[in-house]
């Protein structure tokens, strides 16, 4: 990545934190829903879709708001999404579970663990069918790795000769259960294998290594027509869900991941290189502040739906 394109990445992250946060204060306000964050995983979402094109789709999972935001999502719309209102990318239907925005090629997100697993064979085989040019994105956890869909979905992908880069976001842990407690290998891409796919692991807090990674995967997508596993090792630095005190989890476990904060390190690179300056640096944090600052004033006036949109949309 260019000193350009890292600086970019770095307002995205610093974007996706600050919503995420944002919305966790939201909650413990009285003002908003719990939620699902994916604070501390901001590379792993900015990296890959980063290395995304226009025509490429995306399917993600319950801590979506860091791939829509990537994306280009509008975060005031995904505010207003999350508050339920009407002027969210669903009018308000799918709060923070269930966002899909057509207009960024964002299929779906699924609140059920590994459900897009389950669907993205179908959206990549209709693609391929349709010879429709780009990959699928799919993003899941090692929670969902873990799950008999995941196994399924990917041989059936393999044997298809499907275009879908499966992105494994690592964070270790699987609601309130640490990923060494369900699996005995460390790395997950191993088991692409067994499928006759590639696969590869990443350091998922280094967004220009998963940004390298994922660009790398889908050209060999792309010249071999076959899926690739690709894992970014990560962690979840906030709770499973909004509100979530963390007591499950070891402290110094916690403490070691924090100082492997993807943007403090991202922050540390740009100015150690001189690419950022201090000025800069607090330049664009305001910035980014004033952007929320601005999607919570819009959805918080956005209005709620009216009842006569309860039963619009149920039925294509």
């Amino acid at each position: 990545m260019t000193p350009e394109q890292l600086i970019h990445a770095l307002e995205q992250m610093l974007l996706i934190r600050a919503h995420e946060e944002a919305t966790a204060a939201l909650q413990r306000d009285g003002r908003g829903p719990g939620t699902c964050t994916a604070v501390g995983q901001e590379a792993a979402a900015v990296g890959v879709v980063s290395a995304l094109s226009a025509e490429d789709e995306i399917l993600t999972n319950h801590r979506s708001i860091g791939h829509l935001l990537a994306r280009g999502a509008d975060p005031r719309r995904t505010m207003a999404e999350i508050l339920g209102r009407q002027d969210g990318y669903c009018g308000g239907k799918s709060g923070s579970l269930h966002i899909s925005a057509r207009e960024l090629g964002v299929v779906l997100t699924s609140t059920i663990v590994g459900g897009e697993l389950a669907l993205v064979t179908g959206v990549a085989l209709a693609r391929k069918m349709a010879r429709r040019p780009g990959i699928v994105a799919c993003f899941f956890g090692d929670g969902a790795a873990c799950q008999g869909r995941f196994h399924e979905s990917v041989n059936l992908a393999g044997v298809w000769d499907l275009p879908i880069l499966y992105v494994c976001e690592n964070n270790q842990w699987q609601a309130f259960v640490h990923r060494k407690e369900t699996m005995r290998i460390d790395k997950i891409a191993s088991r692409a294998a067994a499928y006759g796919i590639e696969g590869a692991t990443v350091d998922g807090n280094d967004v220009a290594a998963v940004h390298a990674a994922a660009r790398e995967a889908r050209a060999r997508i792309e010249a071999t027509g076959a899926p690739f596993l690709l894992e970014v090792v990560t962690y979840r630095l906030r709770g499973h869900f909004e509100p979530d005190d963390q007591a499950y989890v070891d402290p110094a476990e916690l403490d070691t991941w924090r100082r492997r904060d993807p943007i403090a390190r991202l922050k540390d690179r740009l100015l150690a290189e001189g690419h950022l300056t201090a000025q800069s640096l607090t330049a664009l944090e305001a910035s980014v502040a004033r952007s929320i600052a601005a999607a919570i004033t819009f959805a918080e006036a956005s209005p709620v739906p009216p009842l006569r949109e309860l039963k619009t949309h149920v039925y294509a």
